[in-house]
């Protein structure tokens, strides 16, 4: 057992994954305390918004994966296959999900105008913009690229 948490402890690849995705979302708090002047709990473990932390984390694995095992290794290809998978769905299905609730939630607040209906609002912002998304991905390229050097 011992031989198991030495392993994940001198694992660099994945703590460089998971910088890359913490600063991702250390960086989505500061940019929306600075915008809105107040801080929000939803942010430290939301989904949508500046920076992509899922791109930060998908492009941190490839670099990763082209420094200890190379470009021409068959993890590569399977690497950049999963982040460019991983990053479309980012921009387009969870951000069209996002997209749907905001209209859902414009038709309840038209239906509680007229009849006092009591709703549950639907998150808005599930997914990322094609500039979230690669803002992340710059972030996960950069804090792997300083934590290898």
């Amino acid at each position: 057992m011992d031989g198991i948490w030495t392993g994940i402890y001198k694992n660099r690849a994945l703590w460089a994954m998971l910088s890359s995705a913490v600063t991702a979302q250390g960086l989505k708090i500061l940019l929306g305390t600075l915008q809105h002047r107040k801080f929000n709990f939803y942010w430290l473990l939301g989904t949508g918004g500046m920076p992509s932390a899922h791109s930060a984390a998908v492009v941190s694995l490839v670099f990763c994966v082209a420094q200890e095992q190379g470009t021409s290794s068959v993890m590569f290809a399977l690497s950049i296959l999963f982040a460019l998978i991983t990053m479309f769905d980012a921009q387009t299905w969870r951000r069209s999900i996002g997209v749907q609730a905001r209209i859902l939630n414009s038709m309840m607040d038209d239906l509680q105008e007229k009849k006092k209906i009591e709703d549950n609002r639907l998150r808005e912002l599930v997914g990322h913009t094609p500039t979230e998304v690669f803002i992340g991905a710059l972030v996960g390229a950069t804090v792997t690229v300083l934590f290898y050097q």
